[in-house]
Protein backbone atom coordinates (compact mmCIF):
# COMPACT_ATOMS: atom_id res chain seq x y z
CA UNK A 1 0.00 0.00 0.00
CA UNK A 2 1.13 3.73 -1.34
CA UNK A 3 -0.94 5.63 0.62
CA UNK A 4 1.29 6.62 3.42
CA UNK A 5 -0.73 5.37 6.52
CA UNK A 6 -0.39 2.28 8.82
CA UNK A 7 -3.55 0.80 10.84
CA UNK A 8 -2.13 2.31 14.00
CA UNK A 9 -1.93 5.74 12.11
CA UNK A 10 -4.98 5.23 10.89
CA UNK A 11 -6.86 4.78 14.17
CA UNK A 12 -4.90 7.34 15.60
CA UNK A 13 -6.06 9.54 13.22
CA UNK A 14 -9.60 8.99 13.91
CA UNK A 15 -9.59 9.43 17.18
CA UNK A 16 -8.54 12.50 16.73
CA UNK A 17 -11.21 13.44 14.73
CA UNK A 18 -13.88 12.37 17.43
CA UNK A 19 -14.83 15.84 18.21
CA UNK A 20 -16.82 15.94 14.83
CA UNK A 21 -19.52 13.50 16.28
CA UNK A 22 -20.44 16.13 19.22
CA UNK A 23 -20.70 18.94 17.10
CA UNK A 24 -24.19 20.46 17.96
CA UNK A 25 -26.92 19.13 16.36
CA UNK A 26 -27.77 22.15 14.73
CA UNK A 27 -24.26 21.87 12.70
CA UNK A 28 -24.90 18.54 11.71
CA UNK A 29 -28.55 19.15 10.21
CA UNK A 30 -26.95 21.99 8.42
CA UNK A 31 -23.99 19.71 7.14
CA UNK A 32 -26.77 16.92 6.03
CA UNK A 33 -28.94 19.32 3.68
CA UNK A 34 -25.61 20.59 1.52
CA UNK A 35 -24.24 16.53 1.67
CA UNK A 36 -27.45 15.43 -0.48
CA UNK A 37 -27.09 17.97 -3.26
CA UNK A 38 -26.99 16.16 -6.32
CA UNK A 39 -25.93 19.10 -8.92
CA UNK A 40 -24.28 17.96 -11.76
CA UNK A 41 -21.50 20.74 -11.61
CA UNK A 42 -20.94 19.19 -7.62
CA UNK A 43 -20.90 15.94 -8.38
CA UNK A 44 -18.56 15.91 -11.58
CA UNK A 45 -16.15 18.09 -9.48
CA UNK A 46 -16.66 15.99 -6.37
CA UNK A 47 -15.65 12.54 -8.08
CA UNK A 48 -12.75 14.25 -10.12
CA UNK A 49 -11.33 15.17 -6.83
CA UNK A 50 -11.27 11.62 -4.86
CA UNK A 51 -10.39 9.99 -8.40
CA UNK A 52 -6.70 9.32 -6.96
CA UNK A 53 -8.20 7.33 -4.45
CA UNK A 54 -10.83 5.77 -5.22
CA UNK A 55 -9.88 2.61 -6.12
CA UNK A 56 -8.06 2.37 -2.85
CA UNK A 57 -11.02 3.41 -0.81
CA UNK A 58 -13.37 1.36 -2.49
CA UNK A 59 -11.36 -1.73 -1.87
CA UNK A 60 -10.42 -1.28 1.83
CA UNK A 61 -13.76 0.23 3.30
CA UNK A 62 -15.37 -2.64 1.56
CA UNK A 63 -12.81 -5.01 2.73
CA UNK A 64 -12.40 -6.27 -1.30
CA UNK A 65 -15.87 -7.44 -1.12
CA UNK A 66 -17.04 -5.00 -3.80
CA UNK A 67 -14.87 -7.12 -6.28
CA UNK A 68 -16.90 -10.11 -5.36
CA UNK A 69 -19.65 -8.09 -6.27
CA UNK A 70 -18.99 -7.03 -9.40
CA UNK A 71 -17.76 -10.55 -10.42
CA UNK A 72 -21.63 -11.58 -9.16
CA UNK A 73 -23.23 -8.92 -11.17
CA UNK A 74 -21.49 -10.69 -14.32
CA UNK A 75 -23.21 -14.15 -13.35
CA UNK A 76 -26.55 -12.86 -12.45
CA UNK A 77 -26.27 -11.09 -15.82
CA UNK A 78 -24.13 -12.29 -18.35
CA UNK A 79 -22.96 -11.67 -21.85
CA UNK A 80 -24.49 -13.47 -24.11
CA UNK A 81 -23.76 -13.59 -28.37
CA UNK A 82 -21.78 -10.57 -29.38
CA UNK A 83 -23.47 -7.40 -28.70
CA UNK A 84 -21.88 -4.27 -27.19
CA UNK A 85 -21.95 -3.36 -23.24
CA UNK A 86 -22.27 -0.24 -21.72
CA UNK A 87 -21.00 0.49 -18.42
CA UNK A 88 -22.49 3.74 -17.20
CA UNK A 89 -21.01 5.73 -14.31
CA UNK A 90 -18.20 3.61 -14.60
CA UNK A 91 -15.91 5.46 -12.77
CA UNK A 92 -12.56 3.68 -13.42
CA UNK A 93 -13.88 1.24 -14.97
CA UNK A 94 -14.27 -1.95 -12.50
CA UNK A 95 -17.46 -3.33 -14.28
CA UNK A 96 -16.18 -2.79 -17.62
CA UNK A 97 -13.51 -5.15 -16.98
CA UNK A 98 -15.28 -7.39 -14.49
CA UNK A 99 -17.52 -7.51 -17.75
CA UNK A 100 -14.60 -7.82 -20.49
CA UNK A 101 -13.37 -10.99 -18.35
CA UNK A 102 -16.80 -12.68 -18.26
CA UNK A 103 -16.90 -12.33 -22.16
CA UNK A 104 -13.44 -13.76 -22.58
CA UNK A 105 -12.61 -10.35 -24.31
CA UNK A 106 -15.16 -11.19 -27.64
CA UNK A 107 -17.41 -8.34 -26.96
CA UNK A 108 -17.20 -4.76 -27.42
CA UNK A 109 -17.46 -3.16 -24.33
CA UNK A 110 -17.97 0.63 -23.45
CA UNK A 111 -17.72 2.33 -20.15
CA UNK A 112 -18.62 5.59 -19.96
CA UNK A 113 -18.68 8.75 -17.31
CA UNK A 114 -19.34 12.62 -16.89
CA UNK A 115 -16.19 12.99 -15.01
CA UNK A 116 -12.81 13.21 -17.11
CA UNK A 117 -10.82 12.51 -13.93
CA UNK A 118 -12.09 9.15 -13.58
CA UNK A 119 -11.89 8.18 -17.27
CA UNK A 120 -8.19 9.10 -17.29
CA UNK A 121 -7.45 6.27 -14.51
CA UNK A 122 -9.88 3.69 -16.05
CA UNK A 123 -7.83 4.19 -19.24
CA UNK A 124 -4.68 3.96 -17.49
CA UNK A 125 -5.82 0.85 -15.83
CA UNK A 126 -6.87 -0.86 -19.31
CA UNK A 127 -3.24 0.00 -20.64
CA UNK A 128 -1.61 -1.77 -17.64
CA UNK A 129 -3.83 -4.33 -17.49
CA UNK A 130 -3.28 -4.67 -22.07
CA UNK A 131 -7.20 -4.23 -22.30
CA UNK A 132 -6.85 -0.97 -24.11
CA UNK A 133 -8.38 -2.01 -27.62
CA UNK A 134 -11.15 -3.98 -25.98
CA UNK A 135 -13.24 -1.50 -24.13
CA UNK A 136 -13.55 2.12 -25.62
CA UNK A 137 -13.82 4.59 -22.48
CA UNK A 138 -15.92 7.98 -23.31
CA UNK A 139 -16.96 10.88 -21.48
CA UNK A 140 -20.75 11.30 -21.49
CA UNK A 141 -24.18 12.41 -19.23
CA UNK A 142 -26.01 9.67 -17.69
CA UNK A 143 -29.19 11.96 -18.79
CA UNK A 144 -28.40 12.32 -22.03
CA UNK A 145 -26.32 9.44 -23.67
CA UNK A 146 -24.69 9.80 -27.09
CA UNK A 147 -25.95 7.14 -28.46
CA UNK A 148 -29.03 5.08 -30.91
CA UNK A 149 -31.59 3.23 -29.22
CA UNK A 150 -31.81 -0.75 -28.80
CA UNK A 151 -27.89 -0.92 -29.09
CA UNK A 152 -26.50 -2.71 -26.28
CA UNK A 153 -27.15 -6.59 -24.97
CA UNK A 154 -26.54 -5.51 -21.34
CA UNK A 155 -26.69 -1.82 -19.70
CA UNK A 156 -25.33 -1.80 -16.41
CA UNK A 157 -24.35 0.60 -13.57
CA UNK A 158 -22.44 -0.26 -10.27
CA UNK A 159 -23.07 2.26 -7.47
CA UNK A 160 -23.68 5.30 -9.94
CA UNK A 161 -27.22 5.47 -10.35
CA UNK A 162 -28.32 7.17 -7.20
CA UNK A 163 -25.43 10.04 -8.18
CA UNK A 164 -27.34 10.82 -11.38
CA UNK A 165 -29.37 14.09 -10.64
CA UNK A 166 -32.37 12.62 -12.23
CA UNK A 167 -32.75 9.59 -11.31
CA UNK A 168 -35.84 8.56 -14.06
CA UNK A 169 -34.07 10.23 -16.95
CA UNK A 170 -30.76 7.97 -16.29
CA UNK A 171 -33.23 4.77 -15.84
CA UNK A 172 -35.14 5.28 -19.62
CA UNK A 173 -31.76 6.28 -21.32
CA UNK A 174 -30.56 3.17 -20.01
CA UNK A 175 -33.50 1.51 -21.15
CA UNK A 176 -33.53 3.33 -24.59
CA UNK A 177 -30.24 2.45 -25.80
CA UNK A 178 -30.34 -1.80 -24.18
CA UNK A 179 -31.51 -3.53 -27.01
CA UNK A 180 -35.08 -5.51 -27.17
CA UNK A 181 -34.68 -8.60 -24.92
CA UNK A 182 -31.57 -7.05 -23.20
CA UNK A 183 -30.93 -6.82 -19.91
CA UNK A 184 -30.64 -3.99 -17.10
CA UNK A 185 -28.28 -4.51 -14.41
CA UNK A 186 -27.50 -1.95 -11.82
CA UNK A 187 -25.59 -2.44 -8.52
CA UNK A 188 -26.51 -0.41 -5.92
CA UNK A 189 -25.95 0.06 -1.99
CA UNK A 190 -28.78 -0.74 0.16
CA UNK A 191 -29.74 -0.63 3.28
CA UNK A 192 -29.39 -4.19 5.95
CA UNK A 193 -32.75 -4.45 7.73
CA UNK A 194 -31.08 -7.00 10.28
CA UNK A 195 -31.57 -6.16 14.16
CA UNK A 196 -28.12 -6.86 15.21
CA UNK A 197 -26.14 -7.01 11.62
CA UNK A 198 -28.47 -3.70 10.04
CA UNK A 199 -27.22 -1.62 13.57
CA UNK A 200 -23.84 -2.41 13.30
CA UNK A 201 -23.62 -1.79 9.69
CA UNK A 202 -25.37 1.64 10.02
CA UNK A 203 -22.44 2.44 12.50
CA UNK A 204 -20.05 1.97 10.48
CA UNK A 205 -21.47 3.77 7.26
CA UNK A 206 -22.10 6.17 9.04
CA UNK A 207 -19.52 7.47 11.07
CA UNK A 208 -16.30 5.44 10.96
CA UNK A 209 -16.55 5.10 7.15
CA UNK A 210 -17.21 8.60 5.91
CA UNK A 211 -13.84 8.93 8.64
CA UNK A 212 -11.65 6.84 7.00
CA UNK A 213 -12.18 8.16 3.67
CA UNK A 214 -12.34 11.65 4.47
CA UNK A 215 -9.15 11.36 5.74
CA UNK A 216 -7.28 9.19 3.19
CA UNK A 217 -9.19 11.04 0.30
CA UNK A 218 -9.08 15.32 1.58
CA UNK A 219 -12.21 15.85 -0.72
CA UNK A 220 -13.45 19.25 -0.27
CA UNK A 221 -16.81 18.53 -1.07
CA UNK A 222 -16.72 15.71 2.05
CA UNK A 223 -17.34 12.58 -0.72
CA UNK A 224 -17.08 10.12 1.85
CA UNK A 225 -19.77 12.13 4.23
CA UNK A 226 -22.12 12.67 1.03
CA UNK A 227 -21.97 8.80 0.32
CA UNK A 228 -24.18 7.48 3.28
CA UNK A 229 -26.38 10.46 2.94
CA UNK A 230 -26.96 9.56 -0.75
CA UNK A 231 -27.57 5.75 -0.23
CA UNK A 232 -30.25 6.54 2.67
CA UNK A 233 -32.30 9.06 0.92
CA UNK A 234 -32.11 6.53 -2.52
CA UNK A 235 -34.58 3.69 -2.72
CA UNK A 236 -34.07 0.17 -2.30
CA UNK A 237 -35.65 -3.19 -2.76
CA UNK A 238 -39.00 -3.45 -3.97
CA UNK A 239 -39.20 0.25 -3.99
CA UNK A 240 -36.59 0.38 -6.97
CA UNK A 241 -37.38 -2.64 -8.61
CA UNK A 242 -40.94 -1.11 -9.17
CA UNK A 243 -39.36 2.37 -10.41
CA UNK A 244 -37.60 -0.20 -12.83
CA UNK A 245 -40.84 -2.16 -13.68
CA UNK A 246 -42.42 1.65 -14.58
CA UNK A 247 -39.71 2.48 -17.08
CA UNK A 248 -41.36 -0.92 -19.12
CA UNK A 249 -38.81 -3.16 -18.05
CA UNK A 250 -40.08 -6.62 -17.63
CA UNK A 251 -38.88 -10.02 -14.98
CA UNK A 252 -37.48 -7.39 -12.71
CA UNK A 253 -35.56 -9.46 -9.90
CA UNK A 254 -33.18 -8.13 -7.12
CA UNK A 255 -30.63 -10.00 -5.33
CA UNK A 256 -29.09 -8.81 -1.99
CA UNK A 257 -25.52 -9.40 -1.74
CA UNK A 258 -23.53 -9.40 1.81
CA UNK A 259 -26.60 -9.26 4.24
CA UNK A 260 -28.37 -6.30 1.84
CA UNK A 261 -25.23 -4.25 1.94
CA UNK A 262 -25.40 -4.05 -1.85
CA UNK A 263 -27.85 -5.04 -4.23
CA UNK A 264 -28.52 -5.97 -7.53
CA UNK A 265 -31.27 -5.30 -9.84
CA UNK A 266 -31.88 -6.95 -13.26
CA UNK A 267 -34.63 -6.14 -16.07
CA UNK A 268 -35.19 -6.81 -19.28
CA UNK A 269 -36.02 -4.81 -22.39
CA UNK A 270 -39.63 -5.42 -23.81
CA UNK A 271 -39.42 -6.80 -27.23
CA UNK A 272 -41.75 -5.12 -29.31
Amino acid sequence: MTTGYSLYGLAVRILEMEPIARDSTRTEAAVSVSLVDKGEDRIRRMFGAIAPTYDLLNHVLSLNIDRWWRWRTTRLAPPTGAGPILDLCTGTGDLAFAYHRAAKGRVPIVGADFCQEMLDHARKKAERKRLADGIRFIQADAQRLPFAGDLFQIVCVAFGLRNVTDTDRGIAEMVRVARPGGKVAILEFSKPRGSVFGKLYQWYFRYLLPRVGQLISRSRDQAYHYLPQSVQQFPDGEALAERLRSHGLTDVKYHPFTFGIATLYVGSKQIA
